[in-house]
Parts: C-alpha cells; sequence; structure tokens
C-alpha cells in the first residue's frame, strides 16, 4: 500500500523503489552490493552470486606473482586508514624466502560511530573469506586469522560459520579446490582495545601478549606473527579483493580516481537527515555526501536546515574536522592528507552551527588518552596533558599562552609517539586550531562560548519579562548572588556567579536563560 512507502524528505513523494530513494541511488555499492540480498549464514547463496569464483581463479589459473601483480595494478589502497598500496604490501611478503607465512584480518573496528566492518562481516562474511583466501596465495602462506572485536557478537557468529561452511566444502583446510595447496583460517576475539587496531600491537594479542605496538621496521611482511613473514589488512580491503581477481585490474580503476580507485565505505552519522552506512567512488564530495546522499544537515531538534553545515569530523579519533571551505573537495587519501586531514577507517559526523568544537575536539582526545597503551610517554603523558588544556579552556581557566602550549604538544606527540594512535591522537586538535581559531580564542579571551555548550562560560540571565520574583532563586543559589525585591524581576551579580546553573534548575517559570 502506497501509505507505507518511504517518502522523499523534501519532496514528499512516494518512493516504490529503492533506486528512487537518494540515499540509495546516490551511492555505488560494491563492497556493500550482496549485504542485505543474501543470506550471510548461507554459503549457497553466495556462490549461486558468483561467490568464490575468483578465489578458484587464482588457485587454478594464477601463480603468486600474477596475483599480486593484478592487485598492484589495480591501485588498491588499505581501507583501514593508512592507505598503503595493497599490492606492495603483499609482494613484500611474497619475496620473503620462509617455511610459514600468515594472513591477518583487521576486525578490530574502534572508531567511535564507525560500524562499516562490522557491516560487511555481519552482511557478506564469505566476501572477507575469499579475499584472505586469494591474499594467502599471492604471498604464499596456508595460515590466517581474523581478529574481530568482542562486542560483534553477530559478526564473530557469522564469520564462524562462514569458516565452518567454506571448510566443509573444501574451500578451505587441505587440498583447496582439489590442489596441493591448503589454507586454514582462526576467528579470535579481540577484547576491544582501541589500540589493538594498530598491526604490531594486533599481532602482540594475537600471540597472548598485552596489545602493544612495537617500533618497526622490522616490518609485519618482513617479521610479523611468531616472527613470520605477515600482512594484516582490513575487512574492506580483503572484501575488495575478489571483484578484483575476477573482473581485473582495469574495470576496478573504472571508477574511483586515478590516486586513490575504486569505492569508500562511509558511516554517515550527525546532524544529517539520512544517518547509515554509505558507499560511494574515490572523488565524490563532501557536499555530494552530506546533502545528495545524507538529505541536508538538521537544527538540534532534528528539523532540516539548509544553513546549518559548520563541520564535518572525518578519520574518528585520528583525523580532522573539514569546514564549508571543503565541502566540494573530491575525498581520496592524497587530497585529505594535503590539508592535514585523512580518510581514516570511514567515520564521518556532520556538525550543525550550534556544535561547540572545543568541546569535540575534547570529546576526541578523551577518547585516545582513554585508549593510549602508555608505553611510550608522548602518547600516555602528552594526550593526557592535552586533555587538560582543552578541559581548561572549557571551564574558562585557560589564557593567551594556553593555545601556543597546545599547539607546539600536539606536533611533539605526533612527532615523538612510537604508533599510528599517538601520531595521528593531536589531529582533531589541530584542525580545530586551524579552521575554528576564531571559536577558541573567543573560549580563551573573552571566556565565552558561542555555542553555549561549554557551562563554565555560561552566566545566567534573567528575563525580566517572566520573572515574578518569587525568590527561589535567591534561596537555591550557594554564594548569594542573586538579589531582588519580591513580586520583582531579580538580577544575578556576574562577579559573584560560579555557573552552576542552580538557579536554572529552581525557577519553575523558565524566567532564567542558560545566558550567553
Amino acid at each position: 500500500m502506497e501509505r507505507l512507502l518511504y517518502k522523499g524528505n523534501i519532496s514528499g513523494k512516494s518512493c516504490k523503489t529503492q533506486h528512487d530513494i537518494n540515499f540509495y541511488k546516490k551511492q555505488t555499492r560494491k563492497i556493500l552490493a550482496d549485504c542485505g540480498n543474501i543470506n550471510p549464514e548461507d554459503i549457497e547463496e553466495y556462490i549461486s552470486r558468483g561467490g568464490y569464483e575468483a578465489a578458484k581463479k587464482a588457485v587454478t589459473e594464477m601463480n603468486s606473482i600474477d596475483i599480486c601483480q593484478e592487485i598492484l595494478n589495480s591501485g588498491l589502497r588499505g581501507r583501514g586508514g593508512g592507505g598503503f598500496p595493497t599490492g606492495r604490501k603483499w609482494l613484500l611478503a611474497q619475496k620473503e624466502i620462509n617455511d610459514k607465512k600468515y594472513v591477518i584480518c583487521n576486525a578490530d573496528e574502534g572508531d567511535p560511530g564507525a560500524f562499516m566492518d562490522r557491516s560487511v562481516m555481519e552482511g557478506n562474511p564469505h566476501s572477507v573469506i575469499e579475499g584472505m583466501i586469494i591474499a594467502a596465495l599471492g604471498i604464499g602462506a596456508d595460515e590466517g586469522y581474523v581478529y574481530v572485536r568482542l562486542e560483534y557478537p553477530l559478526a564473530v557468529k557469522r564469520i564462524k560459520k562462514a569458516v565452518e561452511e567454506a571448510t566443509k566444502l573444501g574451500i578451505l583446510g587441505d587440498n583447496i579446490f582439489g590442489t596441493d595447496k591448503s589454507f586454514m583460517i582462526h576467528v579470535m576475539e579481540g577484547a576491544g582495545a582501541f589500540v589493538c587496531g594498530e598491526e604490531t600491537a594486533l599481532m602482540a594479542s594475537i600471540e597472548g601478549k598485552r596489545g602493544m605496538p612495537n617500533p618497526k621496521p622490522p616490518f609485519p611482511a618482513q617479521s610479523g606473527l611468531f616472527g613470520k613473514p605477515t600482512i594484516i589488512n582490513n575487512v574492506e580491503t580483503l572484501a575488495s579483493v575478489p571483484g578484483i581477481i575476477k573482473n581485473g585490474a582495469l574495470e576496478y580503476r573504472s571508477i574511483g580516481t586515478k590516486e586513490s580507485p575504486g569505492t569508500k565505505t562511509f558511516a554517515l552519522t550527525g546532524h544529517v537527515v539520512n544517518t547509515g552506512l554509505i558507499e560511494v567512488p574515490f572523488g565524490t564530495t563532501l557536499r555530494e555526501i552530506i546533502f545528495d546522499i545524507g538529505g541536508g544537515v538538521t537544527d538540534d531538534e532534528g528539523n532540516l536546515d539548509p544553513d546549518g553545515f559548520k563541520a564535518v569530523q572525518i578519520g574518528g579519533p585520528s583525523g580532522g574536522c573539514l569546514t564549508a571551505q571543503h565541502l566540494d573537495l573530491p575525498l581520496s587519501f592524497d587530497s585529505l592528507t594535503s590539508i592535514g586531514a585523512m580518510i581514516g577507517s570511514g567515520g564521518l559526523v556532520v556538525m550543525n552551527k550550534n556544535t561547540c568544537m572545543v568541546q569535540v575536539a575534547k570529546f576526541f582526545m578523551q577518547f585516545t588518552q582513554n585508549e593510549s597503551c602508555g608505553k611510550c610517554v608522548p602518547c600516555r603523558e602528552g594526550t593526557k596533558q592535552m586533555l587538560a588544556l582543552l578541559e581548561d579552556i572549557t571551564e574558562g581557566k585557560a589564557d593567551e599562552h594556553t593555545l601556543e602550549i597546545l599547539y607546539n604538544l600536539g606536533l611533539a606527540i605526533k612527532k615523538a609517539s612510537l604508533c599510528g594512535l599517538g601520531k595521528t591522537a593531536p589531529n582533531p586538535v589541530l584542525s580545530l586550531l586551524g579552521y575554528f581559531r576564531e571559536e577558541i580564542e573567543t573560549h580563551v579571551m573573552q571566556q565565552r562560548c558561542p555555542a553555549k555548550k561549554c557551562k563554565s562560560l555560561l552566566t545566567p540571565v534573567v528575563i525580566e519579562e517572566k520573572c515574578k520574583g518569587c525568590g527561589l532563586c535567591i534561596k537555591k543559589c550557594p554564594v548569594g548572588a542573586i538579589s531582588g525585591e519580591k513580586k520583582q524581576p531579580h538580577f544575578i551579580n556576574e562577579a559573584l556567579c560560579i555557573k552552576c546553573g542552580a538557579c536554572i534548575e529552581a525557577c519553575r517559570l523558565y524566567a532564567i536563560s542558560e545566558g550567553v
């Protein structure tokens, strides 16, 4: 019935198919193509749509050099955040002479608001397994691990079942596809430490050690898991591999940009009409993502606000904020690096004009500080000090020297930290200082939060036409900052007010605003 159909956000017109909905028709789904269209717990459905044909082609028609070269020719770059050419990584491991090699799928997705890897594992786990098989054939490995976080119980269940089904059909295990080659996969559940997304920390966790990073070199391709050559790719990277082997590198390069071919999945959240998982070609602009696919920016009540865009946080705790001047920037690994940001794992948090950017930077710094493994001093102590400086700013305790200290400290942490977590931890703060300098200076110099989100910087104000002089606020004020006659509008002494908010909570007539 038409009344049950989805209606366009602006036009109000009923959409009869998925292709009539902007959120879907503006996407190019490759990795997510089968998610929601097949039963992820039935290997036969995956096979019926051409599943494992690429793996069979790789094992029966190609040698290891051919496989690595095809991936290199495709231009596939790691989707875990670093963007390192996947084929080059595989070739480094392939050249190593060793009796044992490993393939690891990094499914330890830990960025706040990111759920790309989880959705692929839940919706199409066999695509990840097929990618791992091809990777193993490419470097000469016979054993692999899927390292998935414990907080993803459905993903864990489905990837385990997929491994079990593939093993029963002879796609995994000994003599795969009836050949003399073998490859087995283990599924390991991580305890949820953000730092275990880093390669060396992840391998330490698999080995039964505390998940802490180690210096590189040697790189995992040379000496990785248990000291053996190892390649580590994330879920999205591995899920891209079967299509490349099946259809060729040239077909893969037909979408995206020259330096960043293919598609990228993003978790679109925040102040936007349509939130969810999206997949677009590299080169797509933020404007297309936010206003065409996302449907536009919303206010704090969820209503469409055409002029409400303020910023978008890209790349999670490791990324930075982009502003209106970047809306038409084609998204790629290199374009974002050139402006001090990064694709990261693919989180996109849209923020409207009522967002306090200092609070945003403080949130991400709190996250990285909590998740620091503590092994190196720059990350362990530096992020703690950066967080303390941000707290000073939001509480009105900062001075003209605070911003200089914050900037120099951020640069020092980026340069001296041991692993990627520490090296990218200052990014949200550095982008704040770069693109929202006026807003942060208003916090420091004027002791005022333009977005009215830092309570310590808000001085309550009595709305005279509403105040009846009942005296409740006077009784609740702990420092005697409010005065006035009964049945007459009261007044707040700014010099005495400690901005605790007790008067606002006490007033039954809503005659006291949060302030300015």
